[in-house]
């Protein structure tokens, strides 16, 4: 399991931020994609955390220059 929570170049569909949580958690993107567009049914702020965690984590890129 991938310490770092990051964006990765590769593997992204839109902004990075599904493909960059399953690295951290060591599961498949395709099932952290799934389970975003069902908990898109219910009722709360998951578009808002979306947004938050696409500003928060930083580019797969910039990490690695910066080696936080």
């Amino acid at each position: 399991m991938s310490r770092k929570l990051v964006r990765p170049r590769e593997g992204r569909m839109f902004a990075g931020v599904c493909a960059g949580l399953a690295q951290r958690f060591g599961t498949s993107v395709g099932l952290i994609r799934l389970l975003f567009l069902l908990s898109l049914l219910l009722p709360g702020s998951q578009l808002i955390i979306y947004l938050a965690l696409w500003i928060i984590m930083p580019n797969e890129d910039r990490y690695l220059i910066h080696g936080r």
